[in-house]
């Protein structure tokens, strides 16, 4: 039987008292299940973390030894226990090391997916499909008029632009699913990339998803115009409000960060209205259970056919 407060929210943010520990908290805690590395998932300070390899090597480069106590490093598909509930990671394709994590209780199985995406993204595992009686799923872009274009589309674009480019982006995560798109569809642009994205190419690379060819940033490389593309993270693009000679884009699934009403780059590493579909019809869940954004329409897609339940 499905236990409705299996996870819910408090101060510290979702909790699950069958196994005493959280899921990507806000507020640090005795014990912390990791989605992915993303500083709204993954904060610094907890006592023991639960995570993959990957999301600890970011957690690491961010916050140094204030990282986490104790860590516990797992692997994809592999079962372990937090007090009374057997938990597995399983890939997420939202980014390098994400994961979405089942829970087992009483024979119930509950599947967080985290942050999640169904796009190819050669920088990442690729989300992988269980089936589970709770779907509790990302509602970021839930809504039927999100729909997001195709990326290899989307990044072509660039191929018109002439000038050199000012690309803001995320600098975890979307800036190498970028630097990738950039080398496969768009070979001519030269990629200039900032010093803080860097050491996490490193990290990319060590774990065998090399981004693709890149060099860090030179102004004097910058003053002529030979195509050269600048990823940079959003508080640089911010300060770069000014720049000439220079067509500025920012990668992102929300409408309200293009900044060019010419040029646009739909680029986005959650899932839209039809993925969450296709979701739902992979994992075939008796109950979706909905955060991190609006869960009206799902409610209202599903009616008497799937209970639906907004957590947040």
């Amino acid at each position: 039987m499905i236990i409705e407060d299996f996870v819910s929210f408090n101060a510290n943010g979702l909790y699950c008292k069958y196994g005493d520990f959280y899921i990507d908290p806000k507020q640090p805690v005795s014990n912390a299940v990791i989605s992915h590395a993303h500083a709204d998932h993954a904060i610094s300070g907890n006592d023991t973390v639960y995570l993959t390899e990957a999301t600890k090597a970011f957690m690491v480069l961010r916050y140094g030894k204030n990282s986490a106590k104790v860590f516990n490093v797992i692997s994809y598909n592999t079962p372990f226990t937090v007090g009374q509930v057997k938990i597995t990671l399983i890939p997420a394709g939202h980014m390098l090391g994400s994961a979405q994590i089942l829970m087992e209780y009483e024979n119930v199985k509950y599947l967080y997916t985290g942050d999640y995406k169904l796009q190819a993204d050669a920088t990442c595992e690729p989300i992988e499909w269980v089936t589970t009686d709770v779907l509790i799923t990302e509602s970021t872009f839930a809504d039927p008029a999100v729909l997001h274009p195709d990326p290899v589309s989307e990044i072509k674009k660039i191929n018109e632009i002439k000038t050199n480019i000012l690309l803001g982006a995320y600098g975890l995560g979307k800036s190498q699913r970028l630097i990738n798109l950039i080398n496969t569809y768009a070979p001519q642009k030269k990629l200039l990339i900032h010093h803080r994205i860097m050491p996490i190419n490193a990290i990319y690379e060590k774990m065998g998803y090399a981004p693709g060819k890149c060099q860090i940033y030179s102004r004097k490389l910058m003053k002529n115009q030979e195509e050269f593309v600048y990823i940079v993270p959003p508080f640089t693009f911010d300060s770069y409000i000014r720049a000439t000679g220079v067509t500025r884009l920012f990668a992102s699934g929300w409408k309200n960060l293009q900044v060019n009403n010419r040029d646009t780059l739909f680029i986005s590493d959650h899932v839209d209205w039809n993925d969450i579909l296709q979701t739902i019809k992979n994992t075939q869940p008796k109950q979706i259970w909905t955060l991190h954004g609006n869960g009206q329409h799902l409610k209202q897609h599903f009616g008497d056919h799937i209970f639906v339940k907004i957590l947040n």
